[in-house]
């Protein structure tokens, strides 16, 4: 029997596409490992509802009222109405709320407020969220302005300069504080004299009451226990079945923090979870990246399971296997590099399962720890996820998107041949070694760049990456075919940080997600130094020019330099210099040409991802047999049933 191609493409709806994933070997996998990853991904999918209301306080409520109306049949279909509040749904679940999952500004819906009220009151009553002693009328009062007025909880994120990004920020990490109060509170906590101090407020919601400003920490006794505790049940079964006994302890010592809520234990846990080797099978759960709140300290909930790709492996310990070399060769101020790179492993892996802020959009490369006197001490753990850029790169063939903005031919041809590579190496050698590059001056506070830490991190690590693109060094590990495919890779991303990025932000609107405020500050800092790069309008339409790609390292290195010695010190002021004139602001004119070019392409400008369904087989003893996988789930029928199977906090 002759089997179908596995389809990586699925539905498309509102600026999205949905694309599936594929586990590729998961069937080599023992049973024993197959049970890990069952009981892991568990652990990973109760984690939802945290991050839903981390991203807004009336997210839940929100979604779990369209899922009422969504569902039930007394409610005509059959017309725009409901054709919209479906489309707004699932904007809603691939967000994980009513906030754009990359630009943050709040959903317009396509329906009216007549018409979410007039459905409300169809609905039985008993099945919506409503307080105590509330009526449907008075619910509808309360979230129908968090809805419909623009005015009101504007943005999930707000990094305007000059406002109070936390008064103005619509996610859920602050309670009736202000910036200045939250700054005040954990500068105070701070110890300058400790050596190793905790990734503070990473794991709680700060607010104030009667005048009084504390912590709710998020844990199994603490905000978000029901959730947590399912997390830590499906983590206690997992521990049964760790592959080692240094996985088993680490699984332990992560349900360990979630009881306590310590953050001690949490780098206890990270330790650990660095140190542990021998295993197929890893994860990441629990509060991470800080890039949904905008001072940069509250850890979203997100949740990774992963195997090793033994075959694609190699790549990336060649490039960890020579860490210390590319430490002692980066063109920065040698007071700013390691003197000894420690323990940087990387894999290349396969996702077993997405969750929490990994899904239904996520990151193709993650390095963690996140803490600075973790990485120095004790290294940091890289991953390139190649089932997931497999995806994006099917999705991707024959689109038509590098015809329409790479005009030379023989510049088209050299990304033909090479950007595939060139960009996955890219990946690796960003989340490998650039994230564990470099260190912090003595006495600097990880902290002391505020809002602008995130985007000169990424920055760093992406300048790292594109330093050593370049560089003989990869043709001699064999990790480049030559000298040449470098500037397939420089060429695509000057393009995309000046023009094709462009294509995700609204007319009007300003740069404001940390990636792209990256990539818009290196090649707008590159163009603005660059005697031999040039945007022209020769042709009536912007074209990308490059020249001399040496002139361009040079510029690289010594943004690179400059990047390192604010990250390293701890120069707020040059942080923001650099964000604000570089990284934020958008030509209007050419941002219009760039939409209208990509409109007639027929192309959704954001992707994201269906999860497989891993279904357990059973034995006359309830004792799992085996674990099948199911690639045939819709979006609709999977978010439905994560609400209704993990759905913990409503």
């Amino acid at each position: 029997m002759t089997l179908a191609p596995f389809n990586f493409s699925d539905e498309r709806f509102a600026d999205l596409q949905m694309l599936r994933y594929r586990l590729n070997g998961f069937e080599k996998l023992t049973l024993n490992q197959k049970r890990l990853v069952y009981f892991l991904v568990k652990a990973t999918l109760y984690g939802r509802d945290i991050t839903f209301d981390q991203f807004g306080k009336h997210n839940l409520r929100i979604r779990k009222t369209l899922e009422v109306i969504y569902s039930d049949l007394r409610i005509p279909r059959d017309n725009d109405d409901f054709r919209a509040l479906q489309v707004y749904l699932k904007r809603v679940w691939f967000s994980n709320g009513i906030y754009h999952h990359y630009g943050c500004e709040k959903f317009k819906p396509g329906f009216s407020a007549d018409y979410l009220k007039t459905c409300m009151n169809i609905v039985d009553a008993q099945r919506l969220p409503l307080r105590e002693g509330q009526s449907v009328n008075d619910f509808f009062e309360e979230i129908a302005p968090v809805i419909f007025d623009e005015k009101v909880l504007t943005k999930r994120v707000n990094k305007v300069d000059g406002e109070d990004l936390v008064a103005t920020s619509a996610c859920n990490f602050y309670q009736d504080v202000t910036q200045e109060e939250a700054e005040k509170y954990y500068a105070s906590l701070k110890q300058s004299d400790n050596p190793e101090p905790p990734s503070y407020g990473l794991n709680t919601t700060l607010v104030k009451e009667d005048g009084v400003i504390k912590e709710e920490v998020w844990s199994a006794n603490g905000k978000y226990a029901n959730a947590i505790r399912h997390i830590v049940y499906w983590l206690t079964k997992a521990a049964e079945v760790a592959e080692n006994e240094d996985q088993k302890e680490t699984i332990e010592l992560l349900i360990k923090y979630y009881q306590t809520g310590d953050l001690k234990v949490f780098d206890e846990y990270s330790i650990k979870w660095l140190q542990t080797t021998g295993t197929k099978i890893d994860f990441i759960n629990g509060f991470i990246e800080v890039y949904g709140d905008p001072l940069g300290l509250k850890g979203s909930w997100e949740g990774l399971v992963e195997y090793i790709d033994e075959e694609a492996t190699s790549r990336t310990r060649t490039i960890s296997n020579n860490a210390q070399w590319f430490e002692d060769h980066s063109p920065v101020d040698p007071r700013f590099k390691k003197k000894v790179v420690k323990g940087v492993s990387a894999n290349v892996i396969c996702a077993a399962m997405l969750g929490g802020d990994e899904y239904p959009s996520t990151a193709i490369g993650i390095n963690l720890p996140n803490a600075d006197w973790i990485r120095a001490n004790y290294g940091s753990k890289s991953i390139t996820i190649s089932n997931i850029t497999e995806a994006y790169s099917k999705a991707a063939h024959g689109n038509g998107f590098r015809e329409e903005f790479v005009k030379d031919p023989q510049t088209l041809e050299l990304i033909d041949k090479y950007d595939d590579v060139c960009d996955n190496l890219h990946t690796d050698l960003h989340e490998c070694l650039g994230h564990g590059s470099g260190q912090l001056l003595p006495g600097t506070d990880p902290d002391a760049l505020k809002a602008y830490g995130n985007t000169i991190e990424e920055a760093r690590a992406d300048l790292f990456g594109l330093y050593y693109m370049a560089d003989e060094k990869l043709v001699e590990l064999g990790l480049l075919p030559n000298n040449e495919a470098y500037k397939a890779h420089y060429f695509t991303y000057m393009l995309n940080g000046l023009l094709t990025q462009l294509v995700r932000i609204q007319p009007g609107q300003q740069i404001e997600e940390a990636h792209m405020r990256n990539r818009a500050l290196i090649a707008r800092w590159c163009l603005a130094h660059a005697k031999h790069m040039r945007l022209t309008r020769e042709k009536g339409f912007y074209e990308l020019v490059i020249d001399d790609y040496d002139e361009l390292r040079r510029l690289i290195a010594q943004l690179l330099a400059e990047i390192q010695r604010i990250k390293s010190e701890g120069d707020f002021d040059a942080a923001r210099q650099l964000v604000e004139d570089y990284a934020v602001q958008i030509d209007q004119d050419m941002h219009q040409e760039v939409l209208e070019r990509y409109k007639k392409l027929n192309l959704a400008p954001y992707k994201g991802f269906i999860n497989p369904w891993l279904l357990p087989v059973l034995d006359e003893n309830g004792e799992i047999t085996d674990i099948q996988v199911n690639y045939s789930e819709s979006y609709d029928h999977q978010m439905m049933r994560y609400s209704t199977e993990y759905g913990t906090l409503i």
